[in-house]
């Protein structure tokens, strides 16, 4: 599986520089999510520009994600460029559960968002 990692003090961007996301790296993307979330990453932003297909395994890959960061945290998919992935998600309805942005730089706009009004409430 290929992709690239960058950590910043609050959260964390995988990009998954793979045109499938199936039944082969959905495993190994799952793992990965268990890692950073165990490792503390805050929050995660999946940037799936290079992804062409997104198959059962793969939603549940991005389910394992949301489920993981959804206590305390937020998981937010980006770059959704290609027609067939957003219209899968849209399909199985999880465009109602998952937070999308258009770009990375939103998601990341939107986590900043985040934090600030959580440390002004504490």
């Amino acid at each position: 599986m290929k992709y690239s990692l960058e950590k910043k003090e609050n959260y964390a961007i995988f990009d998954l520089e793979e045109e499938n996301l199936n039944s082969i790296i959905a495993p190994k993307l799952k793992s990965e999510f268990i890692f950073l979330r165990n490792e503390g990453v805050s929050h995660l932003i999946l940037d799936l520009s290079d992804v062409k297909y997104v198959d059962s395994s793969g939603l549940s890959a991005i389910l394992t994600a949301n489920r993981l960061w959804k206590s305390d945290g937020l998981f937010l998919l980006a770059g959704i460029n290609h027609g067939s992935v957003r219209k899968i998600i849209e399909i199985s309805r999880l465009d109602t559960i998952l937070s999308i942005e258009d770009e990375v730089t939103d998601a990341v706009k939107k986590i900043e968002e985040f934090e600030a009004s959580a440390s002004s409430e504490s």
